[in-house]
């Protein structure tokens, strides 16, 4: 190679050096972190809304379903039913159970 090619080559070189040296001291000089520079670009996106919904709902059906718990209500009833004792008998629990035996 000539001379005169080298030189073009260096100084060509130089130049792509320089400018390389100056988007890394630009990108140094911004400390604003990746998350603050995109933050709110999608802010009332219906798209981006409804994607978030679709993925919530999608997550949301991976997970295991509880089991079908009878209501605290319906605990309450059979776990006093079976704890209950007979009444001793006297006349008026014997009317009482006599309506009751009937209304069945």
């Amino acid at each position: 190679m000539a001379v005169p090619e080298i030189l073009l080559r260096i100084s060509a070189l130089e130049s792509e050096v320089a400018y390389l040296k100056q988007r890394l001291e630009e990108v140094a000089e911004s400390k604003r972190h990746w998350v603050d520079e995109i933050y709110g670009a999608f802010a009332n996106n219906p798209d981006f809304l409804e994607a978030m919904r679709l993925g919530r709902k999608y997550r949301e059906s991976l997970r295991p379903k509880p089991a079908k718990r009878a209501s605290k209500r319906a605990n309450d009833r059979a776990t006093k039913a079976s704890k209950r004792t007979p009444k001793p008998a006297t006349k008026r629990n014997a009317k009482r159970n006599a309506k009751r035996e009937r209304k069945r």
